[in-house]
């Protein structure tokens, strides 16, 4: 087997690792819970990072085996490949940038509009068409339920560090003003018109805040927190994948210009 096809061998192999944690970072997304109540954003990392998995195996068997046809399409499958990750990097980017958290005075956690985030979440993750089952989803979850045996205190939940989805969903806005009685239960509001949440605000479990819209602007405050977890995995990714790419191309050629003057020298002689 000529060098360079040793070279493009080894970059295959560093690709191939490359692959496993955008596999591993997508299954870490589909794994959370607020992505398990949209299916649509659970698995198109996992299928990237597979396709990639495949496509660099490709090339490995390509190149050890000195089979032409499989390198080629090992470089022009690449190639798409890592377009589309930027491409998918870029969008991650422009429509996770907005956020819709704001501090509240005197709290540990952070209250959540739906109006800080980038349409095109808003309208994709929170119409009233997906709506209903994601409530649903959140509520058979148990996340709130859970609250009430972590905190005993009033002090103890203020403190708290909240996930957005708990503090959009599992109790009132702040601007409320309701009276603190558990984690899940609030009387009293002092400002009922401050904000429309305000009387949507129900003490019943299955209720709770799921229909506000601060629940809607907490779960993409998840979703937005994780995938900005993620990017970072699959920017470090690229970044290796493009330098891997890069000396493919070189190596290839190289083999190629071998093997020609190989086929010269034997026609010559």
């Amino acid at each position: 087997m000529a060098v360079s096809n040793n070279l493009i061998a080894i970059l295959n192999f560093i690709a191939l690792m490359c692959s496993i944690p955008i596999i591993s970072a997508g299954i870490w997304l589909a794994a959370k819970q607020d992505n398990q109540c949209i299916n649509w954003l659970r698995f198109p990392v996992i299928f990237i990072g597979i396709i990639f998995f495949l496509v660099t195996l490709s090339g490995f068997v390509g190149a050890y085996w000195n089979k032409q046809g499989l390198l080629a399409f090992f470089l022009f499958s690449m190639a798409f490949l890592i377009v589309t990750l930027i491409i998918l990097l870029v969008l991650a980017f422009v429509v996770a940038r907005p956020s819709g958290s704001y501090d509240v005075q005197g709290r540990g956690y952070k209250d959540y509009r739906l109006s800080g985030y980038s349409d095109w979440l808003r309208n994709h993750v929170t119409n009233s068409d997906n709506w209903n089952s994601i409530r649903d989803c959140i509520s058979d979850s148990k996340v709130c339920p859970k609250l009430n045996q972590k905190y005993a205190s009033a002090e103890q939940f203020y403190a708290a560090h909240l996930s957005p989805i708990q503090s959009g969903c599992c109790k009132p806005l702040t601007v409320c003003g309701y009276q603190y009685m558990n984690p899940t239960t609030w009387v009293n509001p002092m400002n009922p018109v401050s904000d429309a949440d305000c009387s949507i605000w129900n003490n019943e479990p299955n209720q709770l805040c799921y229909n506000c819209d601060s629940c809607k602007a907490g779960l993409l405050g998840n979703v937005r927190k994780e995938w900005k977890k993620a990017n970072v995995i699959v920017i470090i990714a690229v970044v290796v994948l493009i330098w891997v790419y890069l000396i493919a191309c070189c190596a290839y050629k190289n083999a190629q210009t071998e093997d020609l003057f190989s086929r010269y020298k034997q026609g010559w002689t």
